[in-house]
């Protein structure tokens, strides 16, 4: 498996619309770790120029993130709401689309990456399958035990274990507004459970910005983490600028579909106050704010615009992607020596 070929158990979160880019994943690929190059609300002719510009700086193995397509949400049900923000907001005509989900798939078949990963869903066994035909592994974003043993039935090589902490978009296979009386579970909770639920390898994400929460990953059962967040202010990245500077903020973060129709943590603002009862409709919200969310950024109005970010945001610190990921590896191995050191009494 990939992972069991990394330098180091870290690997690149794929953060849509902005932060990810072909010189982030190839920086974070040389450095021992696998960078991913996130597909989502990219055409497939785009994917593919991004790939072909990672595979252009680096000769390690990378992954790409693909958005499982959802059905589409009812008009009657987010229509309120869009007329309720066309009253103060710019916004756009809220439409569905299945994010290029077959050309997508066609592109990486022709053009095999060493990890496809998927969020929002489980690819069937016969993509699964194809996938596998050109050498790809499959991983797949959970958030629960269910989901977890659906993913393995259907040949998943390996799980992405999304805890609450995580910055961005949930990776729920189903975004029902009737789930959100439960807490989402936190990383490690997680982790225990699908390790003991699923025999694949599980890889931790959610709240991991130093070496301490790598390792505490690992100890908890997890084969390798994935960061995100504390990526945001590398040179490496497309943040935005305002959201590289709003992270260093000690701002608490929140769940919210006010900007997308499907919950994501970010950054708490006005917007997401004033919005509590978001309806549940992705991706048609979140092209219905798309002007709201460009004219924000361009004003620089951190009140309305979507800042996805992690619980530990504030952790994040700005130098080169491939020093972050030997720096978190050496604080890694040396919280875990601490940790092997301890004496338990009574053991």
């Amino acid at each position: 498996m990939v992972l069991d070929e990394l330098g180091t158990p870290i690997v690149l979160a794929p953060m849509a619309g902005g932060p990810s880019t072909p010189e982030l994943a190839a920086a974070v690929s040389d450095a021992g770790g696998l960078g991913f190059v996130a597909a989502g609300y990219l055409s497939a002719t785009d994917l593919a120029d991004r790939i072909e510009r990672t595979r252009a700086l680096t000769a390690a193995p990378f992954g790409v993130n693909l958005f499982c397509p959802s059905a589409p949400s009812p008009a009657a049900s987010f229509s309120g709401y869009v007329e309720e923000l066309a009253r103060e907001f710019p916004v756009g005509e809220p439409r569905f689309d299945a994010d290029d989900w077959d050309a997508k798939l066609e592109l990486l078949a022709s053009a095999p990456v060493a990890v496809v990963s998927c969020t929002f869903g489980c690819p069937t066994a016969a993509e699964i399958e194809r996938l596998h035909a050109v050498g790809s592994e499959v991983w797949v974003t959970v958030t629960s035990v269910a989901e977890a043993r659906y993913a393995a039935e259907a040949g998943a090589d390996a799980l992405i274990a999304q805890g609450a902490e995580a910055g961005g978009h949930r990776g729920n296979f189903a975004d029902r507004p009737e789930d959100d009386v439960t807490d989402p579970l936190g990383l490690l909770t997680l982790v225990q459970l699908l390790t003991a639920a699923v025999d694949l390898p599980v890889v931790a994400a959610g709240g991991i910005a130093t070496g301490a929460g790598v390792a505490a990953a690992l100890v908890a059962g997890a084969a390798a983490a994935q960061v995100g967040t504390a990526f945001l202010r590398c040179p490496e990245a497309g943040t935005a600028p305002l959201l590289r500077d709003a992270i260093t903020l000690d701002t608490p973060t929140m769940l919210t579909r006010a900007f997308t129709g499907r919950r994501a943590r970010g950054l708490r603002n006005r917007f997401m106050l004033e919005h509590p009862d978001a309806p549940a409709a992705y991706p048609e919200i979140h092209y219905a704010t798309g002007p709201l969310r460009a004219a924000a950024r361009a004003e620089g109005n951190a009140d309305a615009v979507n800042l996805w970010a992690g619980q530990a945001h504030s952790l994040a610190g700005e130098l080169p992607a491939g020093e972050l990921v030997r720096q978190l590896s050496e604080s890694a191995k040396t919280a875990l020596k601490r940790a092997l050191s301890i004496r338990i009494q009574g053991c």
